[in-house]
Order: structure tokens, then C-alpha cells, then sequence
């Protein structure tokens, strides 16, 4: 028999104030300069990629050059910023396409979205720059068949001749939680908390100390720790969940992939994205969900939206 994710009672036992952006240390009267150093940190503890945080701050240097670096945060307007965004398509004398436009009107809405919720700036003066995003190609996700496939594979991994636990122990840990690749390397066994067998949980932790605001707290299948101690019986791993490389995980996944003849592979993002989807579709309420993935309130006014589209019944 296939276990079944429950999906009714998917949970996440966060707390908010785990979540709570810490104080940028800068105010309304703050040069532009000075916001922007804040916001790369902010950028770099939020785990925005390397890409996103060069693009991000060349885009806003672009609009220093335009203000000034020296004007103060709570001195830029809405028509500041239409103003700098007609610039850079009619009179700034370098192409800007609409792909590159798109962005930087994205870098615009992070940023002051980003002092706003912070309570650097009383309101958000680029929420009403019109914004006409460049439409990206959705992630990969399972469907429930696939899904169904998938667990299939690791339930006879499991079961089989030589019995192989590890497998389903991943999947299923992946497609209940929605964890990042670097979470799950990073867990150890006492982040398991089964004190209560009616609700085993999780604990998401960082020894970094300025990415406290990313631990939480995750609710597990009450079938789930049995197949951990299948686990623990076949790898005997002494304190990581698993003592390998995440390559070696990939290379299971891969594994199980070919095995479901899954069309589009199987990967730690694809499974992030399918749990977050499910969730959604089971009508886990949105600020939840978010704090289950373990990100921002700024990063998931895109990742919403993706989650949203994927979800649609048309897909």
C-alpha cells in the first residue's frame, strides 16, 4: 500500500516572530547610498542568488546615478521613480529592452517594498509603478499521477529484495516539507522532535546567527518516523540525516525518476515547488505557506504568484 501525503492536515508550527524582519538600521532620512548597503545585506540573509543581488544593485546604482546617491530614501516619489523608468527607455541614450525594464522595475518594487515593511518609509512609493513583467517560463512540478508513480518506486525500493529505505525517506521528506537542498543536508538528528507520536515534527535551524529568521518549526506524516528508523537501521548515520554529498541525492532522485519515467526528471526544486502547490491547492492559508518555504514577505509576492499559476486547474 502507498502512503498517502495528508494533505488536510499539512501544518506548519512557525512561530511568527521567527519570521519578523529584523530593523535595517537606517531611516527616511538615510541617503540612497547608505539604504542600499542595508538592502544587500537584507538581499545576502534572505538567500537571494548571486545574480539577483549583482542585477538588483546595478539596477538601483543605475537609479542613484538618475536621483543622486546623496538624496534621502523618503525624499524619492512615485514620480521619481516613473520619471527614472521613462529615462531609462526614452532619454538615457543606452537600450533597455523589456525584459531589462521588467527587471528593473522589479528591482524598484523589492527595494521600497522592502523599506516600507520595515518601517523605514511610511508607505511604498514605487507600488504604483506599472509593472509589465516579462513572462518566465513556470517550474517543473509533479502531477498527482506522477506523484503517485513516484511513491510507488520508493514504496518498492523500500520493500524490496534488498531494502533500501533512503529513497522514501528523501521524497517523502521533500514533498511533505518543501525544504531547500541546503536545509535538508543541514539536518541533524535531534532538529526530529517525536515526543508526541501524534504530531512528529521537524526543526528547520541555521547555525548562522543572521539567518535565525529562516528556522521553523514542520510538521511530519505520523508514518514518517517508522521509515526513519528503516533508515537508520540500513545508513546508521550518527548525527546528519545524510552523511553524503548532495550530489549523491540528486543521483537517487535521478534514480527514482527514471524508475517513475518521469518526463521532466525529479529534483530537490521540483518537489519544493510540488509541495508548495499542493499546499495551496488544499487551501493552506497563503502567509502560512510562505512561512513553511521559509522565505520572505518580499520574495513570495513572486513565488505567490508562480504557486498561484501553477496551481490553476488549466495547467
Amino acid at each position: 500500500m502507498v502512503e498517502q501525503l495528508s494533505l488536510p492536515d499539512v501544518d506548519v508550527l512557525a512561530e511568527e516572530s521567527t519570521q519578523t524582519e529584523t530593523s535595517p538600521g537606517i531611516s527616511a532620512k538615510s541617503s540612497l547610498q547608505a539604504a542600499l548597503g542595508a538592502f544587500e545585506l537584507y538581499m545576502q540573509e534572505q538567500d537571494f542568488s548571486e545574480n539577483t543581488v549583482d542585477a538588483f544593485l546595478s539596477d538601483l546604482n543605475i537609479l542613484s546615478q538618475f536621483v543622486g546617491v546623496g538624496t534621502a530614501v523618503g525624499a524619492i516619489s512615485t514620480r521619481d521613480l516613473n520619471r527614472f523608468t521613462n529615462w531609462l527607455v526614452n532619454e538615457r541614450g543606452v537600450p533597455c529592452n523589456q525584459k531589462s525594464l521588467a527587471r528593473r522595475v522589479t528591482a524598484l518594487k523589492v527595494f521600497f517594498g522592502w523599506l516600507a515593511e520595515t518601517d523605514v518609509l511610511s508607505k511604498d512609493p514605487a507600488a504604483p509603478v506599472i509593472h509589465k513583467p516579462v513572462m518566465t517560463p513556470l517550474p517543473d512540478i509533479l502531477s498527482e499521477a506522477e506523484v503517485e508513480r513516484v511513491l510507488s518506486v520508493t514504496q518498492a525500493m523500500r520493500h524490496g529484495e534488498k531494502p533500501d529505505a533512503r529513497p522514501h525517506l528523501l521524497v517523502t521528506l521533500l514533498l511533505h516539507t518543501g525544504i531547500k537542498k541546503g536545509e535538508c543536508m543541514d539536518i541533524v538528528m535531534n532538529h526530529f522532535d517525536f515526543s508526541d507520536s501524534a504530531q512528529p515534527v521537524l526543526w528547520i535551524r541555521y547555525a548562522n546567527p543572521r539567518r535565525r529568521h529562516k528556522e521553523r518549526k514542520l510538521r511530519l506524516p505520523v508514518w514518517w518516523p517508522a521509515v526513519l528508523a528503516e533508515y537508520r537501521a540500513q545508513y546508521q548515520p550518527e548525527q546528519l540525516l545524510f552523511p553524503c554529498t548532495a550530489r549523491n541525492l540528486e543521483y537517487v532522485l535521478k534514480h527514482v525518476a527514471e524508475q517513475a519515467e518521469l518526463p521532466n526528471g525529479l529534483s530537490f526544486t521540483v518537489l519544493r515547488w510540488t509541495c508548495s502547490v499542493r499546499d495551496y491547492r488544499a487551501g493552506m492559508e497563503k502567509d502560512k505557506l510562505r512561512q513553511k518555504l521559509g522565505i520572505s514577505k518580499i520574495t513570495w509576492r513572486e513565488v505567490k504568484v508562480k504557486v498561484a499559476r501553477l496551481a490553476s486547474p488549466a495547467l
